[in-house]
């Protein structure tokens, strides 16, 4: 399996305090890679730590080979890695279909973006995006008239239209309904037909629906690996972050 993204022995600290112990993690092309583990386990910093938002003391990441540790956000963005945190940044004053305008690869600024000619490239990539967040149907309403989580959708097309190989969503069901939170699944499974994602997320029955890979991590470490069969049945994961009660593969 060729890597998108690799993490070598990835160490974060933060005065003194270790957050990330020494990480490593490989996520193929078009593959989901779910991390779960308790709060506090480095699921959020080891996102920060991929995307340049925080410093990497130790360790490496590599984008398709190439070595990306400690750039700036900016330019590895720029690269090709998309990244969602866990409340949505949209514009709530704008249409939805402006809202992913705004966010295609290659504009700059929003009145610049707003303003300029809308080519049949540019429209047929908003619709490209819009239906695979299944919001094509009400491109033109206000953002704002949105439920929380369709405003999540939003937020992922417009990282969707950046053209990122990898996407790393943090949370995506954070307030969700149980609706919504399927709904999210069947989108994100249709994103990977297209890039690999990285999903951090707490509900292991979305875990359920979407993994085909998932990082335990525990106290800044690696605790497990492999598919849900397998980590539901590790004896640490139980002890340490499930408890007694397995999760349930039951179709």
């Amino acid at each position: 399996m060729d890597s998108v993204l690799s993490i070598k022995d990835l160490k974060v600290v933060f005065s003194g305090f270790q957050a990330l112990k020494g990480v490593t993690l490989d996520v193929g092309d078009r593959e989901i890679v779910t991390i779960i583990g308790p709060n506090g386990a480095g699921k959020s910093t080891l996102l920060d730590a991929i995307v340049g938002k925080s410093p990497v003391a130790a360790g490496h990441v590599y984008y398709h080979g190439r070595e990306i540790t400690n750039r700036s956000p900016h330019e590895i963005a720029r690269m090709g890695l998309g990244r969602k945190f866990q409340n949505p940044n949209v514009y709530n004053g704008l249409t939805i279909f402006e809202n992913i305008l705004l966010a295609l690869k290659g504009e700059h600024g929003i009145f610049s973006s707003l303003t300029s000619k809308l080519t049949r490239a540019k429209k047929d990539k908003i619709a490209w995006v819009l239906d695979r967040i299944g919001l094509l149907d009400k491109a033109y309403m206000k953002v704002s008239s949105l439920s929380h989580g369709q405003k999540q959708w939003v937020e992922i097309g417009m990282v969707i239209a950046q053209d990122p190989s990898i996407i790393l969503l943090d949370e995506p069901t954070a307030g969700m309904t149980s609706d919504e939170t399927h709904l999210t699944g069947e989108i994100i499974k249709i994103i990977s037909q297209d890039h690999s994602v990285v999903v951090i997320e707490h509900d292991m029955e979305f875990v359920k629906q979407i993994a085909q890979r998932i990082i335990v991590l525990h106290q800044g470490e690696k605790l497990a690996e492999g598919t849900v069969s397998e980590v539901q049945n590790n004896p640490k994961v139980i002890e340490v972050y499930l408890g007694r009660e397995r999760i349930d593969v039951a179709a």
